[in-house]
Order: C-alpha cells, then sequence, then structure tokens
C-alpha cells in the first residue's frame, strides 16, 4: 500500500484461472506478454492486484507451477482475506468487518439440509468461507433456498455460484467486489485513490468485481456463460465494461488499449525475428524488459544466428563490465558475450518445459545524472526443471548509465543471488547459465 507516493497511474484487479492465466496455453504465450507490459511500464506507478477464488494455499501452489508476477494486494477466498506485498501480509481490519454477524457453525449446521451439495477439499474451506461443488441443474434451487435457511437463523451472508460447479458462502460484506471497495475506501482516506481501475474476470464471482462505481472491466473472450448472462441482464450498453476478443491476459492488454489506460505494446511484441525492437525508449526499465526478451529467443533459436546480435550485446555492454552468477563466479562481459554464442537454439521450442525468461519486481533508482541502479526478480525455467521446481530465480541488480538523453545504455554491472537456495544448484549448468 505504501509502495507509491501518490496515486496509482492505474489498478488492475484481476481474477487468476481462466483469466489472468490460461491453463490451456502451455507456453504461458499470453501471460509473459502481461508480464513484460507490467515491468516496462506499469510497475513503478500502478497497482496489481489478483483476486481469486483460491485459498491462501492453492493461489501459492499456483505461483510455484505458473510465471505469475508478485502482485502488490492479494485477494483470495472469494473476497473473504486480503494480504499486502510477498510475504502476505493479512488485512486484520478486514478479518474484523466480516465477523460482523458470521457464524461459520451455523453455516454447517444448515447445510447439512442440502445433500446436493459435496465439499470442496479441507484447503478451500476459510474462516469466512464454506465451500461446495454442486451439480449445474441443482444450483439455483440450492442456492435460493439455502440463502432463506441462513437468513432465517440470523445470518448476514451470500451465496455464490460460479463456474458451472462451485458454490461458496460468505458474509454478506464479503466477496470480490466488496474486498475491492473496501480498498478503494482505504485508498480514499489516505488521499491515493487510483487515477483508473481496471478489473477483470471470467466466471461468477467476478461479477460483483464490475458493479463497483466508476471501473473500467474486461469478460475476456473465454468468459463462461453465467458472466455473459449477467452482462446481458445487468450492464449491456455500459460502455466502460467489454467483452474482449481475446483469451486471459491477452483479454486484460486488449481492455488497456481500448480503454486507454496507457500502453498497451508488449516488448514480447516488439522484436522480430531478427532480434532488431521496433520501439526506443528511454527509460532504464523497458531497457532489461527488451533485453531478457531477446535473451530467451536467442535460446529458444527463435532470432536469427547472426553476428549482429552479439555486436549488439558488445554495444550495450561495458568492455571492462563484470557479471556475478548467483554461484559467486565473476566473469568478464567479453567472456559473458562469446559464450552466448554457443547458447543459440539450446532450449529450442518443444520441450516439455519450454525455456522462459521474465523478471518480476522491477524496480529502478538514478543515482547519478547519468547511473542508474535497477534490481529486479530474475527467472527461468528449461528443460532441465524439476517438477518440484520448475522456476530458478535471482535477485539480480544492473548497474547502468546513460548516454545521449538515455537512448544509449551501458550495462556495467550485473550481479546475481539466488532467490531459494534449496532449489538452486551449487554450481552453474550448462542449461542455466545465467551469464546475464
Amino acid at each position: 500500500m505504501d509502495r507509491l507516493d501518490g496515486s496509482a497511474k492505474l489498478m488492475i484487479v484481476s481474477d487468476l484461472d481462466l483469466t489472468m492465466v490460461d491453463h490451456d496455453d502451455k507456453e504461458n504465450t499470453s501471460l509473459l506478454k502481461f508480464n513484460a507490459l507490467w515491468e516496462a511500464y506499469y510497475r513503478r506507478n500502478s497497482l496489481l492486484v489478483f483476486s481469486t477464488g483460491r485459498s491462501p494455499a492453492m493461489y501459492r501452489e499456483l505461483r510455484r507451477k505458473k510465471p505469475l508476477l508478485t502482485p502488490d494486494i492479494t485477494i483470495t477466498s472469494v473476497g473473504t482475506e486480503i494480504a499486502y506485498g510477498d510475504p502476505m501480509i493479512p488485512d486484520e481490519e478486514w478479518e474484523q468487518f466480516l465477523n460482523q454477524n458470521w457464524n461459520r457453525d451455523v453455516v454447517l449446521e444448515e447445510v447439512l439440509k442440502f445433500p446436493e451439495l459435496k465439499p470442496q477439499p479441507e484447503t478451500e474451506q476459510r474462516p469466512h468461507k464454506v465451500s461446495f461443488y454442486i451439480d449445474k441443474d441443482e444450483a439455483p434451487k440450492v442456492v435460493n433456498a439455502l440463502s432463506e435457511c441462513l437468513e432465517k437463523r440470523g445470518l448476514d451472508v451470500k451465496v455464490i455460484y460460479s463456474s458451472g460447479i462451485a458454490l461458496d458462502i460468505l458474509p454478506k460484506g464479503a466477496g470480490k467486489g466488496g474486498a475491492l471497495a473496501y480498498l478503494l475506501k482505504k485508498f480514499k482516506a489516505d488521499g491515493k485513490v487510483p487515477v483508473n481501475v481496471l478489473v477483470c474476470g471470467d466466471s461468477g464471482n467476478d461479477t460483483e468485481l464490475f458493479t463497483v462505481p466508476d471501473v473500467y472491466g474486461v469478460m475476456v473472450s473465454n468468459a463462461q456463460e453465467e458472466l455473459l448472462q449477467w452482462y446481458i441482464e445487468n450492464a449491456k450498453g455500459n460502455p466502460k465494461i467489454i467483452h474482449s476478443t481475446k483469451r486471459c491476459a491477452g483479454g486484460i492488454i486488449e481492455a488497456i488499449g481500448t480503454f486507454q489506460l496507457g500502453p498497451n505494446l508488449s516488448p514480447r511484441d516488439m522484436i522480430d525475428y531478427r532480434g532488431c525492437c521496433k520501439v526506443e525508449s528511454v527509460d532504464p526499465g523497458f531497457e532489461v524488459v527488451k533485453f531478457y526478451v531477446l535473451y530467451e529467443r536467442w535460446r529458444r533459436g527463435e532470432v536469427e544466428k547472426s553476428e549482429l546480435y552479439l555486436e549488439y550485446l558488445k554495444s550495450i555492454f561495458d568492455a571492462g563490465g563484470i557479471v556475478v552468477d548467483p554461484c559467486g563466479v565473476e566473469r568478464g562481459m567479453e567472456e559473458c558475450i562469446d559464450a552466448m554464442r554457443g547458447l543459440y537454439g539450446d532450449n529450442k521450442k518443444g520441450k516439455e518445459m519450454p525455456f522462459r525468461s521474465w523478471i518480476d519486481r522491477l524496480s529502478s533508482t538514478q543515482i547519478a545524472t547519468d547511473s542508474w541502479l535497477l534490481r529486479f526478480h530474475k527467472w527461468e525455467s528449461s528443460s532441465s526443471s524439476s517438477p518440484r521446481n520448475p522456476f530458478l530465480g535471482s535477485l539480480t541488480t544492473v548497474l547502468m548509465t546513460s548516454q545521449s538523453q538515455g537512448l544509449i545504455w551501458n550495462w556495467m554491472h550485473v550481479h546475481h543471488t539466488w532467490l531459494d537456495q534449496d532449489a538452486s544448484p551449487s554450481q552453474p549448468t550448462s542449461t542455466s547459465t545465467w551469464f546475464f
């Protein structure tokens, strides 16, 4: 909450499964495009919020499998839990608010009257959320009857049905929309109301997000019938809510452009097969994102194998610079550049765990007139990654200098430190060289 000095330029509030994350996209193409866009243009002055039906445990499980960015705020368990940063610090005031007219024991008593309800796993049962599975044909009848039973017991609750199978019972003030309204109220009290808010969803438990006043909304192209039906009945004709033409994170990127909320051309769409970037920038963060996209494509063999690429590296890296890999081994820039020649296509597309490289938590600090210090988490996945630890990560620091008003950037020093010592190799390997 305190990361920004003032109001966020843009606050994106997105569901995860089948909204930000496309489980049918094994290469995570659209998610990685969003990641690059966010880190290049929005991380320094905007807020990213994940709002998911998953419990905190299942949310962490998803992060171990998919290249998700670190959000500023996490809303889990269908809007019943709010946490800030990473590690996730819970909002205790929100918990106290939800305790009003909520009695979990009474809820459990009443649901016994409905044999149609099948309990979800224990990980999904939370202090302010009781969750079940139910057949689609049975859902409307049970939702109405159960709501009446709980109301007669004096509870202020809401029953949410989503994804054609899930039924959640929550305190009345909870839900994804309630959690977002609470956050916006806190921002207003601090004088930091976001300039623009974009909400993103695909299923029934996302409908509340679109009812929060003054937000923009995108239903991704793969949105489920229940959300589309809600839109037809409640919001059709609202120019601030669109049904995108693209799936998942691609639809979020599309919405940013449609509503003119900021840049929506991802750096991953700026580099052609020769490795050339179609756009120049005076921002050092953009340069970092652009470089690691090109680095990934070189190792996947997706750009032209040309000495021009190595000449490009020589032009941006200072000849006297040093790279320190996560194991503490120091190498000169020229040695690293020469090594890159042999890494072309060493992780070609089509392997079980495709090679990907992305960055997270990018921050930049100007330490002199022409010098910048950048810090970020650099992540890689590759065919040599283990199922238990599919990603290798390092805390990376880069010292850069600029010339010609920032149009030319020189990398002076790169330093990596393993993020997860237990999952990291004791020595660099051929598939996780960490030269850059």
